[in-house]
């Protein structure tokens, strides 16, 4: 193959996705680049390109990834035979005649999505290219331990083996958790679930048998939100989710997640705004995870749990007082985060999920003041501030990323079965 694809024009054939995503290791100056690292290269853009995109022509992919037409046409014959993509029609040109075949990711190739809750443990099946083949969900009355969360999650994916057998190819298994997770996969702290220095991620894979790749449900947010959402053309991202267990974070700097030191950036809902305030369950006062909470809502609602639609209903309906300067209260302190965030990060989008995602659609004229006017030199910037799209579908998305990663980063040495 006469093209080579630099790293940045790798960037770019993924949407602005790099390979230190999928946890490759940075390429160093003047690194040696042979015949076969091109060719990997090469077969991870197009690959990530129809994954994250969807179906597209091949002369799309060519201009995408800037490869000449042979050499689309070699990769894709590869990627064919690997079994990982499917022609497909792809999306329309507004040219006349008849459309040529497109390639899509084929989503028979799947991962399992495996999310724990305080509440809950749930597994989705998702294939290649995002599709949410099935999901199932354990309800808790209280936060599992690690073994008895081991025990569900490994039950949960029992009864999907003989479904996965017969119609899938099985790559892997990725898992969210709400806490610090290191690279190895062990929980440092996760307060949700009372968990500290718990190796989750290789218990996991004893239960079940397949690999697993555990990360910071935030933080692996923000990559789905980037790679699927309404961030996805944004090189600069914010993301923040809210629940009745805190705030959680993820950061994107010019395309690439920021992990920080073992993986443990993003921490952005234990941000003081009062000193005086709510004591966290991280130890101090008025973290934002504190502060900016649905459970004085649900209480002055009369309401033990409501999901984000609900919420967002009933909101949107009522007149008390004691509700309308709760809810005030905390549009402030979260438009008072919002403002520090963007000074510091200076975002291009900020996405706002889960419960959040509610005190948006409830107040966004003063949260979207609080990142368009707020923040120092707030005249020569832009900056979007958006809701979350996906919903439940990005928790399911999210943990298969982790799974998929190797796959992306090097198909043909990756590809199941081979």
């Amino acid at each position: 193959m006469g093209d080579v694809v630099t790293m940045q024009e790798d960037d770019r054939a993924g949407g602005r996705e790099p390979a230190s995503w999928s946890g490759a290791p940075p390429r160093t100056a003047g690194a040696r680049t042979t015949n076969e690292e091109v060719r990997q290269q090469n077969l991870s853009a197009v690959l990530r390109l129809v994954h994250t995109a969807g179906a597209q022509s091949r002369s799309h992919i060519g201009a995408v990834t800037g490869l000449n037409r042979s050499t689309v046409t070699a990769l894709v014959t590869e990627l064919l035979e690997l079994g990982l993509v499917r022609e497909a029609e792809a999306a329309p040109t507004g040219r006349r005649g008849r459309p040529s075949l497109g390639v899509a990711a084929d989503d028979a190739v799947v991962a399992l999505g495996i999310r724990v809750e305080a509440d809950a443990v749930s597994v989705a099946l998702v294939g290649l290219g995002g599709a949410v083949h099935s999901r199932v969900r354990h309800d808790l009355s209280s936060p599992p331990s690690p073994r008895r969360f081991a025990q569900i999650a490994s039950s949960l994916v029992d009864g999907m083996r003989a479904d996965i057998d017969r119609h899938y190819r099985l790559v892997g298994a990725g898992l969210a958790v709400p806490g610090l997770v290191d690279e190895a996969g062990s929980v440092l702290v996760a307060p949700p679930l009372g968990w500290r220095r718990e190796q989750v991620a290789p218990r996991l894979e004893s239960a079940i048998g397949i690999p697993v790749t555990a990360g910071n449900d935030a933080s692996i947010g923000a990559m789905a939100e980037a790679r699927f959402g309404v961030g996805r053309d944004a090189a600069n991202l914010l993301y923040l989710h809210g629940s009745l267990y805190g705030v959680g974070g993820g950061l994107i700097f010019d395309g690439t997640l920021l992990r920080g030191t073992s993986g443990f950036a993003g921490e952005l809902g234990h941000t003081v705004l009062d000193p005086r305030g709510a004591r966290c369950p991280c130890g101090r006062r008025g973290c934002l995870s504190a502060e900016v909470t649905p459970g004085p809502l649900l209480k002055l609602l009369g309401r033990r749990k409501l999901d984000e639609d609900e919420l967002d209903i009933e909101l949107g309906v009522a007149r008390d007082p004691a509700i309308t300067a709760e809810l005030e209260r905390q549009v402030d302190l979260l438009s008072l985060a919002l403002t520090n965030f963007v000074n510091a990060f200076a975002p291009e989008v900020v996405v706002l999920s889960g419960y959040l995602g509610v005190l948006l659609a409830a107040s966004r004229e003063r949260l979207s003041d609080a990142v368009h006017i707020d923040p120092v030199g707030a005249e020569g910037r832009q900056v979007r501030l958006e809701r979350a799209r996906m919903r439940s579908r990005l928790m399911q998305l999210a943990p298969a990323e982790m799974a998929f990663a190797p796959l992306l980063l090097d198909p043909a040495g990756m590809a199941p079965g081979r």
